[in-house]
């Protein structure tokens, strides 16, 4: 009994610390929901900082298109600061926007990256990109 109560621990803290271990040494972004509001679409994403070090500021220019791939706008997300190996969530309204017009959304750089050591461009280096939606994310 004793043997499969320590199995069963074990078990729950290495799926415990899978949730918020570092997925390498780069940035992690998931497009986890995309929600229609009266003000706009609802973007709602999932970060995790891969990186050994806090990132203070992470801006990203992003552009956004609509379904047959023009272009719909150029906007910033500010994802805020993403403290290293820790789950954020970042969600931002685009007013005017249906969530059913949108195709791809493409991280297509960075406009802050800060972070005491690490390189200006570990926002960008190595991005790993997802969505859980039907919207396609790309960088």
């Amino acid at each position: 009994m004793r043997a499969l109560l320590t199995i069963c621990l074990c078990f729950f803290a290495s799926v415990s610390l899978a949730e918020e271990a570092p997925v390498g040494q780069n940035l992690d972004i998931e497009l986890n929901a995309a929600s229609q509001t009266n003000d706009g679409c609802q973007l709602s994403f999932v970060l995790i900082n891969g990186h050994t070090e806090d990132i203070q500021q992470a801006v990203f220019e992003t552009v956004l298109f609509d379904t047959s791939g023009a272009v719909i706008r150029l906007t910033l997300f500010d994802m805020g600061e993403l403290p290293a190996a820790r789950p954020r969530v970042r969600q931002f309204v685009l007013p005017q926007t249906q969530c059913s017009d949108m195709g791809q959304i493409l991280f297509n750089g960075t406009t802050s990256c800060t972070a005491d050591t690490l390189a200006k461009t570990a926002c960008m280096d190595g991005l790993n990109l997802r969505s859980r939606t039907d919207i396609k994310v790309l960088g």
